[in-house]
């Protein structure tokens, strides 16, 4: 199973995906992509075993990911306060991949409903969440 995480800016909500998701699924292997080589490093240094960063590595990664996790801007063009290119949010859209995605009410993003939920809290939905999708695909 291939799982993508994609974030940007400093790379925080990222990295404690990655940090996240290795301690949960130590067998699943984890590629990060960051919009910028800070968010890339913050999710390498995580523990993500593979990691590229810009646009190229977004539209890429995201053609072969049966998992792509982020924050919901991931998939908004010029969201990210700019981070993520009309191609970048086209091809997360577009691929095949099951997309986990976090309400983060961030960066002129608001998602109704989401309320005051806190990262971790978003974090651990997310882990069951992908619990659910690795037992359906054994």
């Amino acid at each position: 199973m291939h799982i993508l995480i994609i974030d940007g800016q400093g790379g925080g909500v990222g990295s404690r995906l990655v940090q996240s998701v290795r301690e949960t699924f130590p067998e699943i292997t984890v590629t990060a992509v960051g919009t910028n080589a800070l968010a890339t490093q913050a999710m390498m240094k995580a523990g993500a075993q593979r990691a590229a960063t810009g646009e190229n590595a977004v539209i890429v990664g995201c053609r072969t990911a049966d998992v792509i996790i982020g924050p919901v801007g991931i998939a908004i063009a010029d969201s990210l306060w700019g981070e993520i290119t009309p191609a970048m949010a086209l091809a997360v859209g577009q691929s095949a991949a099951t997309r986990i995605l976090l309400p983060m009410n961030l960066c002129s993003i608001y998602i109704a409903g989401a309320g005051k939920t806190t990262t971790a809290q978003l974090i651990g939905d997310c882990l069951e969440k992908l619990r659910e999708i690795i037992a359906e695909k054994g």
